[in-house]
């Protein structure tokens, strides 16, 4: 498996999860709640995040550069991050709500760049001998969490 596909199917789960959080926020009652949504958000976004750079960005690092993503990339990244850890702090339910739809929605067109833009990328750069090495090296990251 290419490492393209693979994390092309990890991005299918976070669509499913983000339609989840996007349904049920406007549901949640407590602060609570809506932290425990956004802690399970960020700890996926970040294992997924961690590998898809050392994966994915790493290789195609100066390919990025040339075309003036690289930074939007990780500016993106960083967004998510914040916004997902004012979340984790703030102490207004309502607001909490807000900056997890933003959070989400924020993901999303990251995930849309990614889709559109890098993966794409990667399959025109990288032989494809380097997208199944690369894969393979996911799936055993993936078994590494597994245990």
């Amino acid at each position: 498996m290419k490492i393209t596909e693979a994390l092309l199917a990890e991005h299918v789960v976070f669509h499913n999860l983000f339609d989840y959080v996007e349904r049920a926020t406007p549901k949640l009652r407590t602060l609570a709640e809506v932290r425990a949504l956004a802690g399970m958000l960020d700890a996926m976004l970040e294992a997924h995040g961690q590998i898809e750079d050392k994966l994915v960005m790493e290789p195609l690092e100066q390919h990025l550069d040339q075309l003036g993503q690289n930074e939007a990339i990780h500016a993106e990244h960083e967004h998510i991050e914040a916004v997902l850890a004012q979340v984790l702090s703030c102490r207004d339910l309502k607001q909490a709500k807000k900056l997890l739809i933003i959070a989400v929605v924020v993901s999303r067109q990251h995930f849309d760049r990614e889709e559109r833009v890098i993966f794409p990328m990667a399959e025109k750069w990288l032989k494809t001998k380097t997208l199944q090495t690369l894969g393979t090296e996911w799936i055993a990251k993936r078994k590494q969490v597994l245990g």
